[in-house]
């Protein structure tokens, strides 16, 4: 999987559209979600989303190809958020901050501000759910990285693996449950976060 990743690293680094959009494929359903844990207006979060985008492609030619792209994404996106939260005058942890309980929401402001510069919570989190993935049984990983990680519908999975969609459909399920069951154990607080990162 790091081989994977330095690979389209290289390929974005190179300004290579296709990488491009096939990182956007992959990435955005789940930044959205995260977006959405601070900002409430759809809109407005989708439009964050897209910002964190244009700014990577504007600035690929100086990618780190052995840094997570996806990590610097979600670093992105988060210090856009709080700074559209700081525009808008939100400065206390209320009501308004969309599908999070309280008490998880003070553990992800307070993990993001403790200064731990060596890693940040999003990489830190993809790299739990790799290392969750790795330990799959080998069948369900197939099948968990080529429609998760490949973005390929359940029938073409089942087509190229020769098992049915309803086959497909319990190994998802049975992997997601499986990585979700061991996230929890390690971050216990982040339970809606890590809902919508195996989303």
């Amino acid at each position: 999987m790091v081989e994977n990743s330095q690979h389209i690293n290289i390929r974005l680094k190179e300004g290579n559209a296709t990488a491009y959009e096939e990182l956007f494929k992959q990435t955005f359903p789940r930044m959205l979600g995260y977006c959405c844990l601070f900002i409430h207006d759809q809109s407005q979060a989708n439009d964050l989303v897209q910002e964190c985008f244009i700014k990577l492609w504007e600035k690929h030619s100086t990618i780190n190809i052995n840094q997570s792209i996806e990590s610097l994404l979600f670093v992105m996106l988060r210090n856009r958020c709080l700074n559209y939260l700081r525009d808008q005058k939100i400065h206390s942890v209320d009501k308004k901050i969309h599908k999070l309980e309280e008490n998880e929401l003070q553990h992800l402001f307070q993990l993001d501000f403790m200064g731990r510069e060596e890693i940040t919570l999003e990489e830190e989190l993809i790299m739990a759910i790799r290392e969750s993935v790795d330990k799959l049984p080998e069948k369900r990983k197939m099948v968990f990285f080529k429609a998760k990680i490949e973005g390929k519908k359940n029938k073409e999975v089942a087509e190229e693996l020769e098992i049915s969609v309803k086959a497909v459909e319990k190994h998802l399920h049975q992997a997601k449950e499986q990585i979700r069951q061991e996230m929890l154990l390690k971050f216990p607080l982040l339970s809606v976060l890590i809902a919508l990162l195996l989303k």
